[in-house]
């Protein structure tokens, strides 16, 4: 039996999932625009700080394996590494097993820069999650690994 409680593949939800849908949708994108309003480097663009995040979570990475990951193609990755390489914020080296390849690293520069950043941005969402009643922070907690888990599919 199919599980009725969850949307489906379709073209039309029901209308109560569609509701949901909808709201978890403009939710999502407006505290996301609201966070990424609370930079510490102005001078970086989304992209740049995206790239940044990547790289500080997953490792070192080809300009390749970074395109893929932010769903960009590979010649604006090229620029955007190039772009993060002047600024100091990452460094290259031959690729150990493919010298045609580079591997792009952050340098400590980025990454206290992203600690500052996850810092300011912590702060500010744990202000606005304090103005929340209890029920709602522990279903916004029950929430967050699902909200983690669609962020990665």
């Amino acid at each position: 039996m199919p599980d009725l409680s969850r949307p489906q593949h379709q073209a039309e939800a029901p209308p109560d999932d569609a509701a949901a849908v909808s709201a978890l949708r403009s939710g999502v994108m407006r505290l996301s625009r609201r966070l990424k309003h609370q930079r510490v480097d102005e001078s970086l663009s989304p992209t740049e700080m995206a790239v940044l995040g990547t790289l500080a979570q997953c490792g070192s990475a080809t300009p390749g394996e970074l395109a893929r990951k932010e769903h960009v193609q590979p010649p604006s990755m090229t620029r955007i590494v190039a772009l993060l390489e002047a600024k100091g914020l990452v460094r290259l080296k031959p690729h150990p097993e493919d010298r045609r390849q580079k591997v792009v690293s952050p340098t400590e520069r980025a990454e206290a820069m992203l600690e500052e950043s996850r810092r300011k941005r912590n702060a500010w969402l744990a202000e606005l999650v304090g103005e929340l009643t209890e029920d709602e922070w522990d279903v916004l907690r029950a929430a967050a690994p699902v909200l983690e888990k669609l962020a990665h599919m």
